[in-house]
């Protein structure tokens, strides 16, 4: 194999951190470490990944290449970390590596979720088999070990003024129409389901297709840059909600993680209404 087709059978994984837990992160990392053994017994040769340092604090930065230094001697993953002065969101952070990716995959993973160590091998197996597949999203699992519905229908205002203020009283009188936004009527099953919209928190897809439809929108500095995203790439061809590959994934929604998150909940959900079409309820 000559080094070029060496290096298009990587995968480039990106990770945006902004002041992220680093005990998550470790945790990734530890689970992207076993994913690599998994890859390179396949048609893949290794991992290259980035982690994109958007603007942390000083201590943080000390804190995060200190981590880092921990995984520099792993044979099949490799990591570079790429320090930006301010932050810039997280869809901008991604189109910084997408922009010098050489691998031919590439996974957008959120500093808080593990891999099966099985994960990418399946996922990039699929890509390879089906060229009408452009994006894939996996089953994931929070931290109790309860499935989390990632892929999503295009929402309504009702929707997420609830999901973001309400999340309680919309599963309580809304059970039906939050369930529905959420799929857990077809994702819930064993079954690959093509999908509308997929979670930024994992996205695997080809760097050709991402590069083809411009990456990421960076007017979206949070929330909603993975929901136009899939609409992009659902016009090359099917997102595919894929259960047998698997994460935890332990994040959280934006109501609970402050006023702020909220107030960039909204605005970017403004954003993506305009831009896509309004549905009310």
């Amino acid at each position: 194999m000559n080094p070029l087709s060496a290096s298009a059978s990587r995968i480039t994984v990106s990770i945006v951190v902004h002041n992220s837990a680093l005990g998550l992160l470790r945790k990734t990392l530890l689970s992207l470490d076993r994913a690599a053994g998994f890859v390179v017994s396949g048609a893949i040769s290794g991992l290259d990944v980035t982690i994109v340092d958007n603007g942390s604090a000083p201590t943080y930065q000390q804190q995060l290449t200190a981590l880092l230094d921990e995984f520099s001697s792993r044979g099949e993953l490799r990591i570079d970390l790429l320090q930006l002065p301010v932050n810039l969101g997280f869809g901008a952070g991604h189109n910084r590596v997408l922009t010098g990716a050489t691998g031919c995959y590439f996974l957008v993973l959120n500093p808080d979720v593990e891999l099966d160590p099985d994960a990418l091998a399946l996922g990039c197996r699929r890509l390879q088999e089906d060229n009408s597949v452009v994006l894939l999203s996996p089953y994931a699992a929070g931290a109790d070990g309860r499935q989390e519905f990632l892929c999503k229908r295009e929402p309504s205002v009702l929707v997420l003024v609830l999901r973001a203020f309400f999340p309680g009283l919309g599963r309580r009188f809304f059970p039906g129409r939050m369930a529905k936004y959420e799929m857990s009527d077809v994702c819930a099953a064993d079954a690959e389901v093509v999908v509308p919209l997929a979670s930024g928190c994992f996205m695997l897809a080809r760097s050709a297709q991402l590069r083809e439809v411009g990456g990421f929108d960076e007017r979206y500095f949070l929330y909603f840059e993975d929901f136009d995203l899939s609409l992009r790439l659902g016009r090359l061809g099917a997102v595919v909600y894929m259960p047998q590959l698997r994460i935890i994934h332990h994040g959280g929604y934006a109501a609970r993680k402050g006023w702020r998150h909220l107030q960039m909940f909204m605005s970017s959900g403004l954003r993506f209404f305009r831009q896509h079409g309004w549905r009310w309820i």
